[in-house]
């Protein structure tokens, strides 16, 4: 196992001095191009696996510089800690010297997580980091245990969802400094808050990604749908790799970030021996080892292949956590009936039933969308290391008009996808704003500074959508208005937040939702016809029977077994702002079970 990467960007030594560090493997001369305090040109000299360094002495911290490559162009640090005028300006040297005071804090494990997903820019109408932080006293008290954070990583312009980043160890200017993200974490740790990062390895924004001049950091032996791939198993790929691999342990262990979720893995093209995200996993693992703290990987992935989350000596690659949209997407259709794109694959409640048995609806069967077969069964992976939810920046986002399911469905709707979420033996994820029923809509927006790279984008957004029926007008990525009707507008506390709350509490301390081993949960597989979902979970003596009614109709559930039943939860009370229950509080054998449209109910079985 590879123990060290060579260092890449910039840094201040113990002793003042400043050290610089860039891969160039095929260029004849590199230096360093000090822009202020004092302008200055400095050779650097190249080691054996093609680095550049150089160290000046008695550096300061907000130092700006550039490389000046083979004496002709200057462009900035692709390992930039900081960008104070953007992408296309110089790099800023960073001072490492924040005061933690977390020491307590071992970090989380992945299957007590009760995940929130937000966006820095549109969380809070302070757009950074600073208002984030101000949240975590409600985030505490709605039960959120985990904030995962879309990307920061510096983007061209002011708005950005962060996928369009260029420079992957700079924290976004606008968002803050990188020590008011270390701010975050700690004050984030002392609520008992684990902090994820969202990153993005697989491809470098459009505007300002001047990496191709260092080296060949990009092979034409794959395509994105970003266009190029990173390097990763081409000739001189071990410094792109390498870079990436420094630049998850620098959050995990200089900002103290407790996971990463790493975007579209499926879009990491890799043949080597060791797959890249193998090799990552080995050296986060050791990190952990090192610093006692728990860390881990997530991985986005649009294969429903358990390989990415399978330990090694079985043949994995050994992330600890894998998103599914499956269970997003079986949901979203029984409740909205949409089939339209990638929904056609799915047939309403029986597929919602497999991705709470299987965690993949596809496991080998045809897709209609995909025009193959897809899949496999995740055998022997319990179900907590899969993140599922009902609403995401995706799913929202890539929606024509970004509209949440709040502003789709009814009120009972939501209650009970929010049950069919929290109740579920997978991980869940919140999307910022749907806890209190936020209705404004989280749309795709950008802020390119090429005119060109702008028209082409809004041109782009409206050829997405070509597989959908929608026929609202596209709203236009670029435009300020876009973005700022996706900023949250935190109403006062209603019942749903209250409802949020129970249920998440509820999840945290009974013990039969607690145990998610795949031999302590029964799913029953609906017929055709049915609308009423049930689910038996058991553990350390607590078995629950769990019903929803999937329908905007009253269903009945026939109770044909001996045991008694005991009613712990009705979403359709009057204190959840429900019509009022029609299941009754004891049940006997043989007796029917009225459910409400659209309800959850949870009885204890005796």
């Amino acid at each position: 196992m590879r123990t060290s990467y060579t260092f890449t960007g910039s840094a201040i030594l113990d002793n003042g001095a400043g050290l610089f560090s860039v891969w160039a493997p095929l260029r004849e001369s590199v230096a360093l191009s000090v822009l202020t305090p004092e302008p200055a040109t400095i050779p650097m000299q190249k080691n054996d696996e093609g680095y550049w360094q150089v160290i000046v002495p008695d550096a300061t911290p907000g130092m700006t510089y550039k490389y000046l490559l083979d004496g002709k162009i200057q462009r900035p640090d692709p390992a930039s800690r900081y960008q104070p005028e953007g992408v296309h300006g110089p790099s800023a040297l960073v001072a490492n010297n924040f005061n933690w005071s977390d020491e307590g804090w071992q970090g989380l494990d992945l299957n007590k997580m009760i995940i929130y997903e937000l966006h820095t820019g549109t969380f809070t109408p302070l757009q950074n980091f600073k208002g984030i932080l101000s949240k975590l006293s409600y985030l505490r008290s709605l039960g959120i245990n985990a904030i995962e954070i879309m990307p920061i990583a510096q983007f061209p312009g002011h708005r950005n969802w962060g996928y369009d980043g260029v420079f992957p160890y700079a924290v976004h200017n606008t968002y803050g400094t990188p020590n008011e993200l270390k701010a975050l974490v700690n004050a984030a740790h002392q609520y008992g808050i684990a902090m994820i990062l969202d990153v993005v390895y697989n491809h470098l924004g459009p505007e300002g990604a001047y990496f191709s001049d260092f080296g060949p950091w990009y092979t034409e032996k794959y395509r994105t749908p970003w266009g190029a791939a990173i390097n990763f198993d081409d000739q001189h790929s071990d410094g792109a790799r390498a870079y990436y691999i420094r630049n998850a342990l620098m959050w995990l262990e200089e900002y103290r970030i407790d996971g990463l979720r790493l975007d579209a893995v499926h879009a990491i093209w890799d043949s080597s021996a060791k797959h890249f995200t193998e090799e990552l996993a080995e050296a986060v693992n050791a990190l952990s080892h090192t610093t006692g703290r728990k860390k881990i990987l997530i991985a986005e992935i649009d294969f429903n292949n358990p390989r990415y989350i399978t330990q090694p000596d079985k043949g994995g690659y050994g992330m600890h956590g894998q998103w599914v949209d499956e269970f997003h997407h079986a949901l979203h259709v029984v409740l909205t009936k949409e089939q339209d794109g990638y929904y056609e694959d799915f047939d309403g409640l029986p597929a919602l039933a497999r991705s709470w048995r299987d965690s993949y609806v596809y496991t080998g069967q045809y897709s209609r969308h995909r025009k193959r077969k897809f899949g496999v069964i995740p055998q022997g992976i319990p179900y907590d290391r899969f993140i599922v939810f009902t609403q995401n920046h995706d799913q929202v986002g890539n929606r024509v008009l970004g509209d949440r399911l709040m502003a789709q469905l009814p009120l009972e709707a939501n209650k009970l996808a929010a049950a069919l979420l929290l109740l579920s033996p997978h991980v869940p994820m919140l999307f910022m704003g749907e806890e209190y029923g936020e209705k404004k809509p989280f749309l795709y927006f950008t802020s390119f500074e090429d005119k060109a790279l702008s028209k082409r984008v809004s041109e782009g957004r409206k050829h997405e959508f070509k597989t959908f029926s929608w026929t609202e007008n596209v709203p236009d990525p670029q435009a300020e208005s876009t973005f700022e009707q996706s900023i949250l507008s935190w109403p006062a506390p209603g019942p749903l937040l209250e409802y949020y709350r129970y249920l998440i509490a509820l999840r945290k301390t009974r013990r039969a939702l607690l145990n998610t081993e795949r031999d302590n949960i029964w799913v029953n597989m609906p017929q055709p016809g049915d609308v009423i979902l049930s689910v038996e979970r058991a553990g350390n003596d607590d078995r629950l029977l769990l019903l929803f009614n999937c329908s905007d109709r009253q269903a009945v559930f026939m109770h044909n077994r001996p045991h008694l039943l005991h009613k712990k939860f009705d979403s359709s009370v009057a204190i959840w702002q429900g019509p009022g229950p029609t299941a009754p509080d004891k049940v006997t054998a043989d007796t029917a079970i009225t459910l409400q449209p659209y309800s959850a109910i949870i009885y204890e079985i005796i």
